[in-house]
């Protein structure tokens, strides 16, 4: 007899059905495991061994093999050891082999038979929803598999208790559904002194999902701009809650299940890896560009990052999502970020101020912003000098326009947006290509005019001209305008980098 449990393997955000199948057949003594497993998949042998022990159980002195097919497709993760474990008391006898067909089982197993959670459990219970299968997880991610409704959940805290639910001897109760988490509430910009320009491009990124660059000297607010960002950007929808919650799912960073409907904000810190920054690793995981997906990345110290790491987002900037390629495994994960970016002037960060600045200016600026390389800064959208805030600035109250204000401005543009692009795939402004661009954001004859004269004596790419084409249908959905004007696009183009800050 053979008997078979349903589980997943994780390949980025797909959850791939493998079939868990146990046989016990006379011969030699012996447990094989099989089907391509990596480490951890090989080390469930002793653990799902040393779990059966804990329940009195001992396993038949037989040949065991287990196989997780497709055989062809690497196995990674401990949450295989509880539909090993399952495929094995089967075949054993022990539970009813076509009972638990009927679920698709994940889970790690402790020594003493605990149900120890385990990555991925939104995944799997989405893939089990759509194979329309019930899913059996560890108790205490219940309320995470809940939220793909219309399953049965059996949510247990330790192999006995499992059993004895499928024997009927115990009821475990379904889990709660899961909860949305409370909003943080971060700075706000009134505590923002001055940088009325600054605060004005912040908008224009959050109403129109733009990248921004800041570039000032250390002190002048930049990362306090920065920290305010979140608290003007609109919710998240639900989908695009359910589709951050799946990032976070995989990464294991889903706490008791609960959702958020705040957008991600990450700020890692510029000594951050190429696979930390994009995803990669041993075992293939979403880096920092994919946790911020729908959300904002922020790189403090732009300049002090890795040049090849700085680079490696070039394509998920440009494409909304990161290819991680390895030889076993190609994977892919979402990346539509907003990246907003910090840095200095020069390594002292004063140039231009005759008492604070180095005596190797401008060749100084000029070595340290060409540590960013030109097509990365190509692909951001908005340039905006910070300039330093004197102590009379500091001392005057704070301005009558905080974030609320900015937020409702912010809001009413997306809903423009929302309405615009309701039949295409779009969510922004900034994600507008092709016949929508062309459609919505094409200027008036004198902002047609003014975009190429501006072109010409800027040198735009085809990149930067497209750009600015969005930035500009941005201001004039702020500005309640139907037609892109001159007005508009003399804003767009104020926004746009031209050779050394200083």
């Amino acid at each position: 007899m053979v008997a078979l449990v349903s589980t997943v393997a994780y390949l980025g955000l797909e959850a791939r059905a493998v079939e868990v199948q146990c046989q016990i057949a006379p011969g030699l003594p012996g447990f094989n495991l099989v089907g391509l497993p990596d480490k951890a998949v090989k080390e469930s042998r002793e653990r799902v061994h040393a779990a059966l022990a804990s329940l009195g159980l001992s396993l038949p002195p037989k040949r065991i093999t287990v196989n997780l097919s497709p055989a062809d497709l690497p196995k990674e993760g401990s949450h295989y050891d509880l539909p090993i474990a399952l495929a094995l008391l089967a075949a054993m006898g022990v539970t009813d082999a076509e009972q638990i067909s009927e679920y698709v089982a994940v889970g790690e197993l402790a020594l003493d038979g605990r149900i120890i959670s385990s990555p991925g459990v939104l995944l799997a219970a989405i893939h089990a929803s759509s194979a329309g299968k019930g899913l059996i997880c560890p108790a205490a991610q219940g309320t995470e598999a809940s939220w793909a409704s219309g399953i049965p959940i059996v949510a247990a805290p330790d192999l006995i208790s499992l059993l004895n639910h499928l024997k009927g001897t115990q009821v475990l109760t379904p889990p709660a559904p899961g909860e949305a988490e409370p909003p943080v509430k971060g700075p706000d910009l009134k505590m923002v002194k001055g940088q009325e320009v600054a605060k004005r491009a912040l908008e224009i990124a959050a109403a129109g999902g733009h990248n921004l660059l800041m570039c000032g000297p250390p002190g002048a607010g930049k990362s306090l701009l920065a920290a305010c960002l979140p608290g003007i950007l609109p919710e998240l929808a639900p989908a695009e809650a359910l589709e951050v919650s799946m990032v976070a799912s995989i990464a294991g960073l889903l706490v008791e299940g609960r959702i958020s409907r705040r957008r991600p904000f990450r700020s890692p810190h510029h000594s951050a890896s190429m696979a930390a920054l994009t995803g990669g690793g041993l075992k293939v995981r979403p880096g920092e560009v994919s946790l911020a997906h729908l959300g904002v990345l922020f790189l403090d110290e732009l300049p002090e990052f890795q040049r090849p790491v700085l680079d490696s987002l070039r394509q998920p900037l440009e494409t909304g999502e990161v290819s991680v390629a390895r030889a076993n495994a190609h994977v892919t994960f979402p990346a539509r970020v907003q990246l907003i970016a910090a840095m200095n002037p020069c390594r002292c960060g004063h140039l231009g101020d005759p008492a604070l600045g180095c005596s190797r200016a401008p060749k100084c600026a000029a070595d340290y912003q060409s540590r960013v390389s030109g097509p990365l800064l190509d692909r951001i959208d908005l340039h905006v000098d910070v300039d330093p805030v004197s102590a009379a600035d500091l001392a005057l109250p704070p301005p009558a326009e905080g974030s609320a204000e900015v937020a409702a401005r912010v809001a009413r543009a997306r809903a423009i947006q929302t309405a615009r692009f309701d039949a295409t795939g779009a969510r922004t402004n900034a994600e507008l290509d092709g016949e929508g661009l062309e459609l919505f954001a094409t200027p008036d004859e004198a902002g047609q005019r003014l975009l190429m004269q501006a072109a010409e004596a800027m040198r735009l790419s085809a990149r930067g001209y497209t750009r600015m084409l969005r930035v500009a249908r941005t201001v004039a959905d702020l500005a309640g305008a139907e037609k892109v004007g001159r007005i508009h696009v003399a804003e767009a183009l104020s926004y746009r980098r031209m050779g050394v800050r200083g």
